[in-house]
């Protein structure tokens, strides 16, 4: 039996609320009433999947205005709209505006469990056809592909779409096998920085002793065997994405140049006193908590609040046999917060 879906059944009038939600919950439905239409409207949101039964006239919001306001967040949510000063004429105009549908008071549990059958059934197909539109728009561009039916593999796919428009730096945070690469050069290519270069790093697989020139270059003669000027990471990703993968791996020293990177988007070569402005998105990946890391002294605090503007949370994911497996799988939860919070 497929997941019930939402019905919101608004109404100042509490008799008809419990007996219209009874209705619908032993159809096997899932009724949430609301005596004002206000409380109601703060609980939709574009995409949701339900459908919304409300009365016409109620003091505060009456339910015409309602359901202008529910259609300007998502346009296809359908309204029923009830009343029992209904005429041909108020239905007409209710549904030119975008009702679902009219019912006037009294009606049959037949006629409304119909009304709300169909509906439903509108709204499966409508935000179906959404998927598929942003599922053909998302898989027509190069790079990784987000594949999968399930609700988490769906929510991942969202929240990584609408990531990827963003100009804000992020951190992605989860076990190794997770795929932290993968929704990296996804989140690259699904930007506006698609055509420039995906420049990636493994922090922790770079000595020490060369990460520093790797990052940020260096000029001719800057140190022994430095024989011609070498473009570093940073500059080679100007104009695009720097993937900085196991940045808990990078040298505390270095680190504070890390920063104030981040801080003035300029580099020096080493060697150089000429700053360098950088265009750049700088995804990172870890897989210990950075800021359990900072606590410990093994990562510096300010850099762990610095990246910590957009995170991206990857459980484990597990095939049938119970081991780790390369897909992406589920997106356990994301964080967004100001710069500077």
């Amino acid at each position: 039996m497929s997941e019930a879906t939402d019905v919101f059944v608004v109404d100042d009038e509490k008799h008809l609320r419990i007996t219209v939600a009874q209705t619908l919950s032993l159809a096997g439905h899932n009724p949430k009433s609301f005596d004002n239409a206000e409380h109601a409207l703060h609980q939709l949101f574009p995409d949701w999947d339900g459908v919304v039964i409300s009365d016409i006239r109620m003091p505060g919001m009456d339910g015409l205005a309602f359901m202008r306001e529910a259609l300007k967040i998502d346009r296809d949510i359908p309204v029923i709209l009830i009343s029992g000063h209904g005429d041909i004429s108020m239905a007409v105009n209710a549904i030119r505006e975008g009702a679902y549908d009219f019912l006037e008071k009294p009606f049959s549990n037949e006629l409304l469990l119909d009304v709300v059958k169909r509906a439903q059934e509108k709204r499966r197909l409508t935000l179906e056809n959404r998927q598929l539109r942003q599922d053909l728009e998302v898989n027509s561009i190069p790079g990784p592909r987000i594949i999968g039916k399930t609700r988490n593999m769906q929510q991942l796919l969202r929240m990584v779409s609408q990531i990827a428009t963003l100009q804000a730096d992020v951190l992605l945070f989860g076990e190794t096998g997770a795929g932290k690469d993968q929704i990296a050069r996804f989140l690259h290519e699904h930007s506006s920085r698609q055509g420039k270069n995906f420049v990636a790093i493994n922090c922790g697989a770079v000595p020490e002793s060369i990460i520093e020139s790797e990052l940020f270059g260096h000029e001719s003669g800057a140190f022994t065997g430095a024989q011609k000027r070498r473009i570093g990471k940073f500059e080679h990703a100007n104009g695009g994405t720097l993937f900085l993968d196991e940045i808990e791996s990078m040298p505390l020293s270095l680190q504070v140049k890390l920063l104030r990177v981040l801080q003035e988007r300029c580099i020096e070569r080493l060697g150089s006193n000429e700053l360098i402005p950088l265009d750049i998105r700088v995804i990172a990946a870890t897989k210990v908590d950075l800021k359990q890391a900072a606590e410990a002294g093994n990562f510096r605090e300010d850099l762990y609040y610095r990246l910590n503007v957009v995170t991206l949370e990857i459980p484990p994911p597990t095939g049938a046999n119970g081991r780790y497996s390369s897909a992406i799988s589920a997106l356990c939860s994301c964080r967004i917060k100001p710069c500077g919070a």
